[in-house]
């Protein structure tokens, strides 16, 4: 096994999960396609962190490029040998892996305190309020009290979704770059590629 191949194979799985995390949150601004409540000021105030579009999503894009990069790395390090090279390259890895870890940590906390608080919507008093504020995210298990959202419809719906989504895939996205982590130490230890003949090859 190449370490090197390992890490580009993580890097492009979190290339698109960077990139549905991105989609996920953009769609949060707009409860059923209409753009009026994000104009006045009726969202949920956790959407304005940004979680997918910079935890989830940019944050994650840079350590998934360094990744893909390292399998076709020829650098030449200490003394001019060439997995030596490598293997500082896997070790800097381990950098990138960590503010991938911190990305994706943010999109988790934000989606998770998103999803217990619930949506802003309008109530049957008139108001905009957080209705499920006080339930402590119990309100997630009893789908006959949504209905006390008015405005935008199907909010809870449309929040729990995409908060949902955000939280998996930023575990996904931490679990990921965690497992890098291991494998960058592991590279940078025993060499680029287990084998002598795949340091040869690499």
């Amino acid at each position: 096994m190449c370490y090197g191949k390992c890490a580009r194979c993580i890097g492009h799985s979190l290339v698109w999960l960077a990139i549905v995390c991105i989609v996920a949150n953009i769609l949060l601004y707009f409860p059923n396609g209409e753009t009026k409540y994000a104009s006045e000021d009726h969202l949920s105030h956790f959407v304005w962190f940004f979680s997918g579009i910079i935890g989830g999503g940019l944050l994650m894009l840079l350590p998934a490029f360094i990744f893909m990069g390292l399998e076709e790395d020829d650098c030449c390090g200490c003394g001019g040998h060439e997995n030596c090279g490598k293997r500082c390259a896997m070790f800097s890895s381990v950098l990138a892996a960590l503010i991938g870890i911190a990305g994706s940590g943010y999109c988790v906390i934000v989606a998770a305190l998103g999803l217990a608080e619930g949506p802003r919507c309008l109530d049957a008093s008139g108001q905009w309020n957080y209705t499920f504020a006080n339930t402590e995210g119990g309100y997630l298990l009893d789908s006959s009290k949504w209905s006390q959202c008015i405005e935008p419809k199907h909010v809870v719906e449309w929040n729990v979704s995409l908060f949902s989504i955000l939280l998996a895939l930023g575990g996904i996205e931490f679990i990921l770059c965690l497992f890098q982590i291991i494998n960058g130490v592991l590279g940078g230890i025993c060499g680029y590629c287990c084998s002598r003949q795949q340091q040869y090859d690499c």
